[in-house]
């Protein structure tokens, strides 16, 4: 957890990011059935450590999503090879693309990462992919030309959940969800319950220094059902909150904030966590995650498996890694298992 940080801040979009922050001082199927047997109170998370190359790079590697099966595994590069124009002192791209890695089993390595292309990617800025759990939708943030607001989320569709390079052209969401405010960070929870499918994502006036979590309904075909609400009781007030990642029966949420650990207190960029016990509940009030995921600098962008017992996230170059902001990695024990 961080107490008192002091942060060399570089905007990366779609959030502020903390580049260096230290502190001062220290639907249903049998896997979601499986969910719902599970008890997660007295789970516990292990020592995280960066997903090692070709996934994490010497550029910037950030919002992960997987896959249902675990097989594929999406997120956001500049590393060489986009659509961009190559910076020659970084060696980096100038924009951020969208990439997806894939391997051939669970405990199998992650294979080199393969650029989504120009029907997804621009030669602007396409950030935070999420997939939906049928694999039929992918949700993203852009600020491709068009767009009304700073960024704004889009859907693409695509007919085979297996094929990682057969998705179909992006639209935006619409005005039910974006606006001509800051609108980033989708995640798409198809209820394992009753409970609706719902778009959670973060909005804010600036390029991520105050947002808010708000949620949408919207279709299992990506189609907006009602305008997003905000959800307060996991928005701080004046502070960034956002990226959500909610487990697939519903109950559990993570998300990134930069709230102050106690009312009052210093400023935090960590993870933080809610419950509830039913799809239909408000959420609980949300508790910093802690040791050993949390740590003196900044935690960003979690990533809930769809089991539940692996999470990603992202820290900055002064937790580790190989350059920029690399993709980590921790995994949960649940029941002694």
């Amino acid at each position: 957890m961080i107490t008192a940080p002091t942060c060399r801040l570089a905007y990366l979009l779609p959030l502020v990011i903390l580049a260096g922050c230290r502190a001062e001082s220290g639907a249903a199927d049998d896997r979601v059935l499986g969910i719902r047997a599970m008890s997660f109170a007295n789970s516990e998370w292990s020592q995280p450590a960066p997903l090692p190359a070709p996934v994490n790079s010497r550029c910037q590697d950030q919002t992960p999503t997987m896959s249902k099966d675990e097989l594929s595994l999406y997120f956001l590069s500049d590393r060489p090879g986009g659509l961009g124009n190559l910076v020659s002192t970084t060696g980096c791209m100038d924009n951020f693309d969208l990439w997806v890695a894939q391997r051939a089993s669970t405990h199998g390595q992650w294979e080199t990462a393969v650029n989504l292309g120009p029907v997804v990617n621009t030669p602007r800025n396409d950030i935070a992919p999420a997939l939906s759990a049928d694999g039929h939708l992918l949700f993203f943030a852009s600020d491709r030309g068009g767009t009304p607001g700073i960024h704004d989320i889009y859907v693409s569709r695509r007919a085979d959940p297996k094929d990682d390079l057969g998705w179909g052209p992006a639209t935006p969401l619409g005005p039910d969800v974006n606006t001509a405010l800051h609108e980033s960070g989708p995640f798409y929870s198809q209820s394992a319950e009753d409970g609706p499918d719902n778009l959670y994502f973060f909005r804010g006036l600036d390029n991520g220094a105050t947002t808010d979590i708000y949620v949408a309904p919207v279709t299992r075909d990506g189609e907006t059902r009602g305008p997003a609400v905000l959800v307060s009781e996991l928005s701080y007030p004046g502070r960034p909150d956002g990226f959500v990642t909610v487990r697939a029966d519903g109950k559990e949420i993570l998300f990134n904030s930069g709230r102050p650990l106690t009312p009052g207190g210093a400023n935090a960029f960590d993870i933080w966590v809610s419950t509830r016990r039913t799809t239909h509940e408000a959420w609980s009030a949300p508790v910093n995650l802690g040791l050993p995921v949390n740590t003196g600098f900044a935690e960003f962008q979690p990533d809930l498996s769809h089991d539940g017992r692996t999470l990603l996230f992202i820290a900055g170059p002064l937790r580790g890694g190989l350059g920029g902001f690399d993709i980590w990695m921790s995994t949960r024990t649940v029941n002694g298992n």
